[in-house]
């Protein structure tokens, strides 16, 4: 059995909420480096979404491994103290929360996305990264993948898709999960993933057997801090081919810029715009949310044939049409839909303000 464990955090970037410094990359590549000569695991892969570190690992040590945990707990943490703080960088170390490491990295901030599985003859895999949005981000596309055949044909004329797929749904703020299966309970899902405040789907299961098919991170830092300390910034995992929905089929989901929570503060809804690595960093309005997707071939648990997915002129008319989206909604200015409602950012900075005007209010005549 092969793992792959996708681990993210924001340790600092330089000019505000801009991209990491190419330093903090070098440290984590040369951390991981070692962990690989001395045999802890088979291969990694580091890159970055926005202002998010991203480290991709292949093992054969299984899930919520205690020891490889704290490896990357500590290699986060060295970056963090030796590079980030030393030079002043925004935000520095802001995602690691916790002050010492705990048992599973729960409660740390760190993201973290694994699944496990018997590598087939032909392993691609498709890492997803995103920046300036919240785990619910997925939900419209993860539908689209794995429950909608307008998006994806092979659900219809594939034996082993038309099954269907599970969708494990997490309840983020009550911190339970339920099950529901596509297609016959379709309509009961999409209650949920329409929810986006609330609901997040953390793995998809292949129906005819089993078999992962997706996983996400679901951490809301917000959650954890208790107040507002950056967006959550998602990542996930997806197996394509062979029984999956195709590289084709995953990628035509994001054809749309669909409107997510994220941007500034993490507090305003805005496009999602599939971009390459090369334009994966922020600027305007602290965005707008972007994601990014890199395209891997496993071979006996190496990480082969990175590939920047998005890097295509297909995805440049989804490009301009975000960027008219952005146009729109930014009009809007402190008005919702623009900005979230004041249940999406009790978090922020905004409850402060509200909670002063106490004494401004007066009893209805």
């Amino acid at each position: 059995m092969i793992t792959l464990s996708l681990f993210k955090a924001d340790l600092g970037s330089a000019v505000g909420h801009h991209k990491p410094p190419k330093e903090i990359l070098s440290m984590a590549k040369e951390g991981l480096e070692k962990l690989r000569k001395r045999k802890k695991i088979i291969d990694f892969l580091v890159f970055n979404a926005g202002d998010d570190l991203q480290v991709l690992l292949s093992h054969k040590k299984g899930k919520r491994n205690e020891s490889l945990y704290k490896e990357i707990w500590n290699l986060f943490l060295y970056i963090t103290k030796e590079f980030s703080i030393p030079s002043k960088l925004y935000g520095a170390g802001q995602d690691l929360i916790a002050k010492k490491y705990t048992k599973g990295l729960e409660g740390t901030g760190i993201g973290i996305a694994e699944m496990s599985f018997k590598e087939r003859k032909t392993e691609p895999v498709l890492v997803f990264g995103a920046d300036k949005t919240e785990p619910s981000a997925f939900n419209i596309f993860l539908y689209k993948i794995f429950a909608d055949p307008f998006n994806t044909p092979g659900l219809v004329i594939s034996l082993i898709m038309r099954r269907g797929f599970e969708f494990i749904v997490v309840d983020l703020e009550k911190h339970k999960k339920a099950s529901l299966k596509a297609p016959e309970e379709i309509y009961e899902l999409l209650s949920l993933l329409g929810s986006t405040s609330q609901y997040a789907v953390r793995e998809v299961y292949r129906r005819a057997d089993k078999e992962i098919a997706m996983v996400g991170t679901i951490t809301k830092l917000s959650g954890v801090a208790g107040k507002y300390i950056g967006k959550d910034d998602p990542s996930m995992l997806i197996r394509v081919g062979k029984g999956f929905p195709s590289v084709g089929e995953v990628l035509e989901a994001f054809s749309f810029p669909y409107l997510v929570n994220g941007w500034m503060r993490g507090s305003h809804y805005g496009p999602l715009i599939p971009v390459s690595l090369k334009d994966s960093r922020v600027s305007r309005f602290d965005g707008p949310p972007r994601i990014v997707c890199i395209g891997v071939q496993l071979k006996n648990g190496e990480i082969t044939y990175p590939t920047d997915m998005f890097e295509d002129v297909a995805f440049d008319r989804v490009r301009e049409k975000a960027l008219e989206y952005a146009d729109l909604i930014r009009r809007q200015g402190p008005f919702q839909p623009h900005r979230g409602t004041l249940e999406e950012m009790r978090y922020t900075s905004l409850k402060e303000v509200i909670n002063s005007l106490k004494k401004k209010w007066k009893k209805l005549d």
